[in-house]
């Protein structure tokens, strides 16, 4: 679909219609904005920044990365530096069209960032969300046949049926805390995605003290704690401290279960990322290295059910907060109408818009590159602002109103709606992940009433690189409908 983009000319105060290949969706963009490598004649020119102190700015990015990207856009527009300490200005942009130019760009003129990512402690140099040029390429290969959406269908009784049990287990009328709940569940069909295993692992088993450590890990992560151990690895490749430690436990249960596949040999008709990987063989004939499968492992099952399970949480913080939509989501799915799935895909939409879980995605330009009015040099790092993308008015009015209608008529936007990042770095598990919000949206609308304690929305905070609600999303179950 080709869709017409508003465009107001330097020349003249008249907006003059355009079109725009940029998007699946129909966007108004007020004004365009050129973007690209240019010519080394072509003069640098800096957007603005903000006149705090290094030591401010770099406190406010890493701890309030969603309000700061909301803050600096409406008061330096749509591109803006953000001045860190101890290293080069970082330039944010929030335009589709510079979006558009840094997702389209050769590998070599724009590499991600990722390899720099306050993950890497934790999942290694040989992950695919770590990994850049060739070597990401290679991975990625690798890994994506196991989230296409026929592999992704083998879960869907699965996914139904965890989701079933949790609700089970809530307690009516008492208060309860959502997140840690929708970990649970995307944890249990991650488990079964990558390492094979049908329902809950076995006790004793290395898949179970794998299980069990994820989960406590996660939950040590959501803790005032663990903003010591971030500031502790500022700039550091490797874990140290207290994530040392936790790093050291899960990998002796990583390592004892590759060891222990190993020796147990090929699983006849294994379709499982764990399988994948130890069956795989590099050019050369070699296969992969107990660290490289170590790095995979804990990359997928972390980033395959985390940031699934926050999506989940924030889309019911929204809900509960948003009357109409929540009854209207209800009554749909409880009619068993047929306007209900198209209907719960615009909520997911619309929950990964105004809270996206990862706010931004970085790229280093290997050459001088254009963002509109701006001209930044060769190696400058430039971050995509997706919560600022999001919430332009120009694209989505009324940005701050939960609405999913807007998704109903028009589909999310390629370069408008990066919940998932975009071009060769999209995310490998996106399928699976939108796959299991449309279960457990319709699983939860369709048996419970919630409640919200408070109207008082629950902050942004940010923990390592994703953002989740402040509190959880704390909700009241006031009823509980039997399944069936």
């Amino acid at each position: 679909m080709t869709a017409t983009t508003s465009v107001t000319s330097p020349e003249t105060s008249n907006p003059e219609p355009v079109r725009n290949e940029a998007s699946a969706a129909s966007v108004l963009v007020s004004r365009s904005s050129p973007a690209g490598p240019v010519d080394a004649s072509v003069a640098i020119k800096m957007p603005p920044a903000r006149p705090l102190p290094r030591l401010v700015q770099t406190g406010r990015f890493i701890f309030r990365t969603f309000g700061e990207g909301l803050t600096s856009r409406a008061e330096l527009g749509d591109v803006w530096q953000l001045q860190l300490l101890g290293r080069e200005p970082v330039i944010f942009t929030s335009h589709p069209e510079h979006v558009e130019s840094l997702f389209k760009a050769a590998p070599a003129d724009a590499p991600s960032l990722t390899g720099e990512s306050p993950l890497r402690p934790i999942v290694g140099p040989n992950s695919v969300l770590t990994a850049v040029g060739e070597r990401h390429m290679r991975q990625r290969k690798l890994l994506l046949p196991s989230f296409h959406r026929e592999s992704v269908q083998r879960y869907t009784q699965q996914i139904a049926d965890v989701i079933e049990r949790e609700i089970n287990s809530w307690p009516a009328g008492q208060e309860l805390t959502l997140a840690p709940r929708m970990q649970a569940v995307t944890l249990e069909v991650i488990m079964a995605g990558v390492f094979g295993v049908d329902g809950t692992p076995a006790p004793g088993s290395p898949e179970d003290r794998i299980y069990q450590t994820v989960q406590r890990l996660g939950k040590f992560s959501t803790s005032w704690m663990w903003h010591i151990v971030e500031i502790a690895q500022l700039r550091r490749q490797e874990p140290t401290g207290p994530l040392r430690a936790a790093m050291s436990l899960i990998d002796r249960q990583l390592y004892a279960a590759i060891r222990a596949r190993r020796a147990e040999g090929t699983r006849a008709c294994a379709t499982d990322v764990f399988s994948l990987l130890l069956e795989t063989r590099d050019e050369n004939g070699q296969p992969l290295s107990d660290q490289e499968i170590r790095d995979e492992l804990l990359t997928l099952v972390l980033a395959g059910h985390e940031t699934t399970a926050n999506s989940l949480a924030w889309t019911f913080e929204r809900l509960l907060r948003t009357p109409d939509a929540y009854t209207r989501l209800r009554e749909l799915v409880r009619a068993d109408d047929p306007a209900a799935d198209a209907y719960v895909e615009a909520t997911i939409h619309e929950g990964m818009r105004t809270r996206p879980v990862i706010p931004i995605v970085i790229r280093m330009v290997k050459r001088p590159w254009r963002l509109g009015d701006y001209v930044v040099p060769a190696g400058t790092p430039v971050a995509i602002s997706i919560v600022a993308l999001h919430h332009r008015e120009d694209i989505y009015p009324s940005p701050h109103s939960f609405m999913p209608e807007r998704f109903l008529e028009q589909p999310p936007g390629t370069y408008t709606w990066l919940p998932f990042g975009g071009g060769i770095r999209r995310c490998l598990g996106a399928t699976l992940a939108m796959a299991e919000q449309r279960v457990v949206l319709k699983a939860i609308a369709r048996r419970t009433d919630l409640r919200a304690p408070t109207l008082i929305p629950e902050p942004p905070r940010q923990r390592n690189v994703t953002t989740i609600p402040r509190y959880g999303s704390r909700v009241i179950p006031e009823v509980i409908h039997p399944a069936g």
